[in-house]
């Protein structure tokens, strides 16, 4: 039988997430999608600078949508936001990582902006390897590179993504 630490998410095998489980994310999800990026946060650093208001970094100005993965018990195991074009807040709890949850997120993302007719963009640190080989497994292709001011100690050297390009459409 598998032991769950409170308030994190137990090892289970792959099968145990499937298609079904990416959602709009709505307000009552907003605490535990905090408490993951929590955990998300002090695992791997991301984000760059812990937010003051973690809640309000999550609904950020302009946001067009949300989403989150739940893990086979219906808590919240991920989350992707869009505003306008730019995809962003994409994380993935420690415990829920290597189950195919970041693709799974990534395509909702852009399934949503290709459907409103956009072309899908994103910054990533240039450091985050884990999350810059998901988006180009993905066709993301890199659209150029800058130095920016994350809030932490130092500069981010940012690297800018595109989403492939639409099929074209052919009526027949």
């Amino acid at each position: 039988m598998l032991e769950a630490v409170p308030g994190t998410l137990p090892a289970m095998p792959g099968a145990w997430f499937d298609e079904r489980v990416i959602r709009r994310r709505g307000a009552a999800d907003l605490p535990a999608c905090v408490r993951v990026l929590r955990e998300v946060h002090l695992e791997s650093g991301y984000p760059y600078a812990w937010p003051a208001d973690p809640a309000g970094w999550l609904t950020p100005d302009g946001l067009t949508g949300a989403w989150v993965a739940e893990d086979g018990a219906g808590r919240v195991a991920g989350h992707v936001a869009l505003c306008g074009r730019e995809v962003g807040r994409l994380y993935v709890s420690p415990a829920a990582r290597g189950r195919g949850l970041g693709g799974r997120l990534l395509r909702a993302v852009t399934d949503a902006a290709t459907a409103a007719g956009l072309r899908p963009v994103l910054a990533v640190n240039a450091t985050d390897t884990a999350a810059i080989a998901l988006y180009e497994r993905h066709g993301w292709r890199p659209a150029g590179t800058e130095q920016q001011d994350w809030g932490g100690p130092a500069p981010v050297t940012v690297r800018f993504y595109e989403a492939p390009a639409p099929p074209l459409r052919t009526d027949g």
